[in-house]
């Protein structure tokens, strides 16, 4: 319907839209006039007979409209004397003024282009799969998916976790440890919450990941950087600087940014302080599903025999993010704190989608698929380090990482301070810089590249882009 403007002046009255009954937008029209201050407050409204003439309305819309304004306490009528807009109105604009819009931090941001972090390759074969399991389970109509499950999340899909976990990560659990979340970092959060109180020191890698780092402050905790080298964190540092730390933040396996794994008297060290100083030990294991040689190595929480380390687990890196599901293992002294605050939070996941996911993880279906992107993302990691080797002539030195879906390339340490950022917008590609990553500032700066969820020849030239740009910036 087009608008349709009231022709007498004294009533500046618009109709929008061709949804609703008369009645309706005539009340929305006049509710919107009396509230955006057109219609000033003792107005006297025309009858509804003239109204509706001169909207070409039903009158008995026009009478509706205006004993809905009367209800809304906008309108007052007075015997005799006809309809009036109320003597006294809500004060201020009608509508707030647009909040300005702040631009996403560097971890939060969205990234498309080649070597953004966290993206994944899709996989016909395992979308096809997931697919008819989806529409199995509708048409079950699991009586399961009518009420409110358990906060923990589906028994099938947390068997099917544990499983997976016995057989490629070294935990020996029992599902009612499991929690599913929504996510890492809603994981991560739960147990930030629940565990920590402000003021509480947490050890964190330096460098390491700044999600994490930014979800820990959030919740008012005092970070500790830790350095991190060749055999990762360094917990007899980490005693040095914060005996009494509350829990320590580390991703083992595959240390975000630098690669390396974390050695075995290293983790040893490392739960030892845990057991003396009653802390707990969040273990990121992210992508360790994705080793190029050899089969994924134990995890942290593996070798734990005194319940100090919760494990955080993902489908984001082995299937696609959008899937938005994760999980944390718990020791039994922690469970029921942690789901009760999950439960406070969102009640309980998805049981539709856990239990397709429960399908395909315990039929061989995720195994299968992991194999199949295992082949592409290696022959990604070698395309791209090779191609930065060579076209940087020398000027970045490239660590190939075994296992993981991002590589660390390392500029001369003499290049002048902001000569990262500058080499990465004359290339034109994403991934973090390794300075972004570092709590204390120091060393050479470098680009943190994702190589999965690339086309193939997508990540050649953006390699070859960046190298030429590197070896540039060298020579100047």
């Amino acid at each position: 319907m087009p608008t349709t403007s009231l022709t007498a002046p004294d009533l500046p009255l618009l109709l929008e839209g061709a949804g609703g009954s008369q009645s309706s937008r005539l009340h929305a029209g006049l509710r919107a006039a009396i509230l955006g201050g057109r219609l000033p407050a003792g107005l006297r409204l025309p009858s509804s007979r003239a109204l509706a003439t001169q909207l070409g309305l039903r009158r008995n819309a026009v009478i509706a409209a205006y004993e809905q304004l009367l209800s809304d306490g906008l309108a007052e009528a007075r015997t005799g004397a006809g309809t009036f807009v109320a003597p006294r109105l809500p004060q201020g604009p009608s509508e707030p003024a647009p909040l300005p819009v702040s631009p996403a931090p560097p971890s939060e941001a969205p990234a498309q282009a080649p070597f953004a972090i966290g993206r994944t390759l899709p996989d016909q074969a395992l979308l096809n799969q997931f697919g008819r399991l989806m529409r199995r389970h509708l048409a079950r109509a699991d009586p399961i998916h009518f009420g409110y499950g358990d906060p923990r999340g589906s028994e099938a899909l947390r068997a099917a976790i544990a499983a997976h976990l016995a057989a490629t990560r070294g935990i020996l659990c029992d599902p009612a440890r499991i929690l599913i979340t929504s996510g890492t970092r809603h994981g991560l959060r739960l147990c930030a919450e629940t565990l920590l109180r402000p003021g509480d020191a947490v050890w964190m890698e330096d460098p390491g990941y700044p999600s994490a780092r930014q979800i820990l402050d959030s919740v008012g905790a005092r970070l500790v950087p830790v350095p991190v080298d060749a055999a990762g964190l360094d917990a007899a540092e980490g005693r040095r600087r914060a005996p009494a730390a509350r829990m320590a933040y580390v991703t083992p396996s595959h240390q975000f940014p630098t690669g390396v794994t974390m050695s075995m008297p290293r983790r040893l060290a490392l739960l030892d302080w845990a057991r003396e100083a009653d802390a707990w030990v969040l273990e990121d294991d992210y992508d360790s599903e994705f080793r190029y040689a050899g089969p994924p190595l134990t995890a942290l929480a593996g070798i734990d025999r005194q319940a100090r380390v919760i494990y955080l687990g993902t489908f984001s890196k082995t299937l696609f993010p959008g899937l938005r599901i994760g999980y944390l293992v718990l020791p039994p002294a922690l469970l029921p704190a942690i789901a009760t605050a999950r439960a406070a939070v969102d009640r309980f996941p998805p049981s539709l989608l856990s239990g397709a996911l429960a399908e395909l993880v315990s039929g061989g279906g995720f195994a299968a698929h992991v194999r199949r992107m295992r082949s592409r993302y290696r022959a990604a990691r070698d395309r791209v380090a090779e191609t930065l080797t060579r076209t940087s002539e020398g000027a970045l030195r490239v660590a190939v990482p075994d296992q993981g879906l991002h590589l660390l390339a390392l500029l001369p340490e003499d290049l002048p301070p902001g000569a990262a950022r500058a080499i990465r917008a004359a290339a034109g590609v994403e991934g973090w810089l390794l300075s972004d990553t570092r709590i204390v500032q120091g060393g050479p700066d470098g680009f943190v590249l994702g190589f999965s969820g690339h086309p193939l020849p997508a990540l050649e030239r953006a390699a070859e882009r960046l190298g030429r740009a590197c070896r540039e910036a060298a020579r100047e």
